[in-house]
């Protein structure tokens, strides 16, 4: 089975750039299931919104993944309810949506799996005293075929220990949230492809995709760099941050980063 896990995408024109691309290369390398985290693909770059996520599904995108934005608007909380969207499974069962999906495709079943850690959602108003530990989570989960994870998270270090910890379990683990991807690509030794960090598709002259020259005032002149609000995206040309995966018998086989910049 070939998975193509695409990192946050910041803004709406990541999303164009990426819908224009995407029904390509999945034909190309004959993908089977696409995952994104579109967290932030609004045009304020700041949960989700309705246009963009049509988009995103139209083009080839099976599962939309989220993370400490999936509240940010009342819209972004509207989609959660989408049978392809999902937000951390570590979230009270109150709140709207879910954090796993099972789904068939072509070369089996999938479980698809949704986390986030305390590093990530600790700002996050709306889930307070509602947030579960991710592993704990994980071990109440139903999982079934290739069970791909979503690891929504700043820790660099709690990240490669949930992977070390369901090694042999999970196809994969793939961390998502800081927008700056790491290098190393691992399969481990129970065969879970792991990265620490896929990741961001959006602007590149920015600051994890957003523009930042207010968030720079605000540091100069009042001490704290959001004292002014948080900008939307740059305007820079956008970046792919991706990872294919080939899984063979819910273990992964292999795993490559896919990239392009401008001028691709």
């Amino acid at each position: 089975m070939n998975i193509l896990f695409i990192g946050d995408i910041v803004g709406d024109r990541a999303v164009t750039e990426l819908c224009a691309w995407l029904p390509g290369f999945r034909a190309e390398r004959q993908v089977d299931l696409v995952v994104a985290n579109a967290e932030n693909c609004a045009p304020t770059g700041l949960g989700t919104a309705e246009a963009q996520v049509e988009q995103l599904l139209a083009a080839g995108v099976d599962v939309i993944t989220g993370g400490n934005h999936s509240w940010d608007s009342e819209e972004s909380v509207k989609l959660l309810d989408l049978p392809q969207s999902l937000r951390p499974l570590n979230i009270g069962a109150h709140s709207p949506g879910r954090g796993l999906l099972h789904l068939d495709t072509p070369a089996g079943e999938v479980t698809v799996v949704n986390l986030a850690d305390h590093s990530a959602m600790k700002s996050v108003k709306a889930i307070e005293g509602t947030f579960r530990p991710a592993f704990e989570a994980w071990r109440s989960a139903e999982l079934r075929g290739t069970v791909l994870v979503d690891y929504h998270g700043d820790h660099v270090l709690e990240k490669q220990i949930f992977a070390r910890a369901v090694d042999g379990v999970a196809t994969a683990v793939l961390g998502t949230h800081s927008h700056e991807a790491t290098i190393p690509l691992h399969v481990l030794p129970g065969g879970t492809g792991f990265v620490t960090e896929v990741g961001m598709t959006g602007p590149s002259d920015g600051m994890q995709g957003f523009a930042y020259d207010i968030l720079v005032r605000g540091l100069h002149e009042t001490g704290n760099a959001f004292s002014y609000g948080i900008p939307g995206p740059s305007g820079g040309p956008i970046v792919l941050g991706a990872v294919l995966l080939r899984t063979d018998q819910g273990r992964t086989a292999g795993i490559e980063r896919i990239t392009w910049g401008a001028g691709r």
